[in-house]
């Protein structure tokens, strides 16, 4: 696998020629311990994990001072596992799962509200017209801090599909946050992958997720 120092370089350069200030986090769910310390290494400050074991175990190997971001699907019944290990959750969706965050966690958790902007089967989230009520909802679980609303754009190789689904996300975005809540500041967009965050950070993302093209798989070894 490639260097990461050279690569993290590039995507933010590339980053920061569209919007300065935009958040990478180095999705590190396909590879192991050292390469995620390399990420670290390499200026890197957040990283993110989708299934608890791997965030658990990677964590617990690493004692760094690096933001961890949870960003899979989280069963309810794998809260008590993950909730206080992290510093962000960008797959908030159902009413359920705030109530299990609320019972387990020992300090308020900055959570993304996940959309389903492109409202394919496949993806999880909320349907966008269901988003608005379904922030207010959460006014009263103390636990839970909306800091912005997460999504992903469909496997596509049309750009204007991809687009629009971002553009989609941060009018949401925009739209929770002049509500002015107290529990939900609502100032950040969670959008981009590999494939298509330089659209996203053209279209207002704050943060990006980026796996493949920034730290590679462990299959390349």
């Amino acid at each position: 696998m490639k260097p990461i120092k050279p690569v993290y370089e590039q995507i933010n350069n590339e980053i920061e020629s569209i919007q300065k200030g935009i958040q990478i986090i180095a999705v590190t769910k396909q590879v192991g311990v050292e390469r995620t310390k390399e990420a670290i290494d390499a200026g890197i400050q957040h990283l993110g994990e989708n299934r608890p074991e791997g965030l658990i175990a990677k964590r617990e190997a690493l004692s760094s001072d690096v933001q961890w971001h949870f960003i899979g699907t989280l069963q309810s019944r794998k809260v008590k596992d993950v909730i206080n290990q992290i510093d962000y959750l960008h797959s908030l969706d159902r009413l359920s799962l705030a109530k299990e965050i609320q019972k387990r966690a020992d300090r308020p958790v900055n959570c993304f509200v996940q959309v389903n902007v492109s409202q394919e089967e496949s993806k999880s989230g909320l349907a966008p017209e269901e988003t608005v009520q379904f922030v207010k909802s959460l006014e009263h679980f103390d636990k839970i801090r909306v800091v912005g609303l997460m999504t992903m754009a469909p496997n596509t190789s049309d750009e204007e599909t991809v687009r629009r689904v971002f553009k989609g996300l941060k009018a949401l975005q925009l739209k929770v946050a002049a509500e002015n809540w107290e529990h939900a500041p609502c100032t950040e967009c969670s959008m981009g992958m590999s494939n298509d965050y330089l659209i996203a950070a053209q279209e207002g993302a704050t943060f990006v997720r980026i796996g493949t093209a920034l730290v590679g798989t462990e299959s390349e070894v």
